[in-house]
């Protein structure tokens, strides 16, 4: 097996290894577009409630996710079976709307498009293979991105907790550095 180096090597791990890229890149898209933007106000109140929206989303999911151990149904995801990625997804509209970047739009839309599909695909094939018949119940009733109105109602019961989230997901930390982010768009305002 021919080991490969540099640009090479990036297209190769883009190509077929995707994953290992889609934080990195998204936080790259924060930053671009929190150093370049020109909010305006109105962009930026309400692209600001979008993201923090997403921001929140992501920290009620992660204090719900027990990885590996236990299906998480309750919570976010008595109503959709990804809302980490329902809140990635919110959130990096809400910055490509508060930065006024007309490209920022697009260039997110391909973020989404090259990252998240397949990540959706890898993820549920990894539940299914681990929690099997509870996983394809719940999968029956729980659509990927897109929220059920009521909340899936399994036997077992969950509860949120931030310690959960710090320790599994650093997501407290993750929701400081996004809203210092925020923080510098809003600066750009003057």
């Amino acid at each position: 097996m021919a080991v490969t180096f540099g640009f090479q090597r990036l297209l190769h791990d883009l190509r077929h290894r995707r994953e290992r890229f889609r934080q990195f890149v998204g936080i790259a898209f924060v930053v671009l577009v929190s150093l370049l933007g020109k909010p305006s106000w109105t962009l930026f109140c309400v692209g600001a409630l979008v993201a923090l929206l997403g921001i929140a989303t992501r920290l009620w999911s992660s204090g719900h996710i027990v990885k590996n151990k236990a299906l998480a149904t309750t919570g976010p995801y008595g109503y959709v079976r990804h809302p980490l990625y329902v809140g990635n997804i919110t959130l990096g509209f809400g910055f490509a709307l508060a930065s006024g970047l007309w490209w920022s739009f697009p260039l997110f839309l391909g973020i989404l498009l090259l990252f998240y599909p397949p990540a959706i695909r890898r993820e549920d094939e990894k539940l299914h293979r681990r929690f099997k018949e509870a996983w394809e119940e719940w999968r029956e009733k729980t659509r990927a991105l897109i929220p059920r109105l009521t909340p899936y109602s399994p036997s077992e019961s969950g509860s949120w907790s931030f310690w959960q989230s710090l320790r599994r997901n650093g997501e407290p930390l993750i929701a400081l550095f996004l809203a210092f982010w925020l923080y510098v768009l809003y600066i750009r305002l003057f």
